[in-house]
């Protein structure tokens, strides 16, 4: 997910945390300002629904103007041809280093 949180604000002439700050104390979301420049600077984890529901609030979008769905790297076409049971994958296991009398582990 793209989070364009500092582009929405941004067209909203808002600049700087803490004018977004403000602008979400208008709607009655009180975060700390330490949380709210963390949304700023870059994209959250996880944001609560209830959380994301009054920062659409205080900045008058939807949640699709706030995030915008990206394609996976790396996702490519899928194999879904049938394998035999035991088939190699290209996957190759680590060799264990071992540093004197050490066993390896069992496989």
């Amino acid at each position: 997910m793209k989070w364009n949180l500092r582009m929405v604000a941004a067209q909203r002439d808002i600049w700087r945390p803490t004018q977004l700050l403000k602008a979400f104390e208008e709607v009655g979301f009180e975060p700390s300002l330490s949380k709210v420049a963390a949304l700023w600077s870059h994209s959250p984890v996880t944001v609560r629904l209830d959380d994301l529901d009054k920062i659409c609030a205080a900045l008058d979008c939807t949640v699709d103007e706030l995030m915008q769905a990206e394609p996976l790297a790396g996702a490519g076409a899928v194999d879904t041809k049938p394998r035999a049971v035991g088939e190699a994958d290209k996957q190759y296991r680590p060799v264990p280093r071992t540093k004197g009398r050490r066993s390896l582990p069992p496989n």
